[in-house]
């Protein structure tokens, strides 16, 4: 074996593909300015143009490296203008009253559908619920029984490219065509399909609270009980009481430091009702706790509808605080780090092995069971979290939470759900998408600016039909 052969192979993939013509040691273009996160992408990049491009067209034109970075050349451009979109996006009002309310929406209109199964409405019992449920909310991509349709994606990321590319990148049709496709076997066949599964959302939720692994680990086992009375018993209970004792002490002050140090940086926030599209009246807190409520269902009860009340009074009399808290901590959470942690987590999702894996073996029914059984018996832990349950969820909590995780049981609904935040953020991304306002405010539907953003999918549907 030649040098040169070996010395090609060492070489980094995305040197290989994507930019034959750079040593190892050149630095690779930049990306979205951030020299992990642009590493990262191109990687992903490499790896979906060697998976889903290389294949085909190593048959076509066995010698050509030219192709793929001709490819690449023009998913950069669209990386950076979507990047240079993404940073002048609001992402509090999106995240904390656009999500939630389009969720808060769902969770009403499947119960809606679910009383109507048994009346006159559903055809005398002709009418599925995913049926039901799309007469509440219908959305021109999906079908009754939650079929997508592939043309609606098409036109929606053609435009977005058109958008995105100069126009002797979107000219040619071939390049244009191998993007969309590539884009549209990603999100159509491997992302959309997954996440609307409601075995997927349970064991995203078991994970977010770390229920399982907790629950999987061997409880350790408890000392022999012993009723002897001895001197070397007394230390041990001094020594264990001191260092319970130290270790809340330190606790607290650590807590009062980084709240302290928390409250100085909310305070030196300028207020995010300036850069809000709502009234001024809109706070951050209404949507989390009107989604809150109607997850729980906290309305039917009547200590938690006292509490529920007494916490918005308590975050109208502190709106201006609070708005800022939650933009702070929405700001923290979404950090370069975290971001890095869900790049390196899909890329390991979607090319384990370098390659697109096998599809993943779906849980068995008894599996899907066990995950939701876990979600119905958790409970929180700590002596204040265990008083305060029965009267947020009942006292039969667990019959709470099975109504919580009910909207989310049907995959043809969620797609509904997942498909009214993507329009969303298309919608944010792509403000022209949407449909004009007249001068007093009001859209061609009739419908009030603070309602069009609960209702992005039916503005962004009949864009994508003008651009047909």
């Amino acid at each position: 074996m030649s040098i040169a052969s070996t010395s090609t192979r060492t070489r980094p993939l995305p040197h290989r593909l994507l930019f034959p013509s750079i040593t190892n040691d050149a630095p690779l273009p930049d990306l979205v300015g951030i020299t992990d996160l642009d590493a990262e992408l191109y990687d992903v990049l490499a790896l979906a143009l060697r998976a889903f491009v290389l294949p085909w067209w190593s048959r076509i034109s066995r010698y050509d490296k030219q192709f793929l970075p001709i490819i690449s050349n023009v998913l950069t451009v669209v990386i950076r203008s979507l990047d240079a979109r993404i940073r002048t996006i609001n992402l509090p009002p999106l995240l904390l009253i656009h999500a939630p309310a389009i969720v808060t929406q769902h969770y009403r209109d499947y119960r809606n559908a679910h009383s109507k199964l048994t009346t006159s409405y559903a055809a005398g019992g002709a009418a599925s619920l995913p049926q039901l449920f799309h007469q509440l909310q219908p959305h021109i991509a999906v079908s009754p029984d939650g079929n997508l349709d592939k043309e609606y994606f098409r036109q929606l990321v053609d435009h977005i490219l058109h958008v995105c590319l100069p126009e002797e990148n979107y000219k040619p049709d071939a390049e244009r065509f191998i993007v969309r496709e590539i884009i549209l076997k990603v999100l159509l066949n491997d992302v959309i399909p997954k996440i609307t599964q409601p075995w997927f959302i349970h064991r995203s939720i078991l994970d977010l609270l770390q229920l399982q692994a907790r629950l999987s680990q061997p409880r350790p086992p408890s000392p022999p009980s012993t009723s002897s009375f001895s001197f070397h018993t007394i230390i041990v209970l001094v020594l264990s009481a001191i260092q319970t004792i130290s270790g809340v002490c330190l606790a607290l002050i650590q807590a009062y430091k980084s709240t302290v140090n928390t409250i100085k940086r909310v305070n030196e926030r300028h207020s995010p009702q300036s850069a809000n599209s709502l009234s001024s009246s809109q706070t951050y807190a209404e949507p989390l706790l009107t989604m809150f409520s109607e997850l729980f269902t906290l309305q039917d009860r009547t200590a938690s509808t006292f509490l529920l009340t007494t916490v918005r009074v308590m975050a109208d009399f502190s709106s201006s605080f609070l708005d800022r808290l939650l933009s702070h901590l929405l700001e923290t959470k979404l950090s370069l780090p975290f971001i890095l942690t869900i790049t390196r987590l899909s890329k390991r999702t979607l090319f384990p092995n370098g390659y697109p894996g096998p599809p993943p073996i779906e849980p068995t029914l008894e599996e899907q069971a066990e995950f939701r059984a876990l979600l119905v018996g958790w409970r929180p832990q700590g002596a204040l979290a265990s008083r305060l349950l029965p009267l947020l969820l009942g006292p039969d909590p667990s019959k709470t939470l099975e109504a919580a995780l009910d909207p989310l049981s049907s995959a043809p609904c969620n797609v509904h759900l997942v498909l009214f935040l993507l329009d969303l953020v298309v919608l944010e991304l792509f403000p022209e998408l949407a449909l004009p306002t007249d001068t007093d405010g009001v859209s061609r539907r009739g419908i009030s600016d603070s309602d069009s953003k609960d209702n992005a999918s039916l503005t962004t549907s009949e864009a994508s039909l003008r651009h047909l």
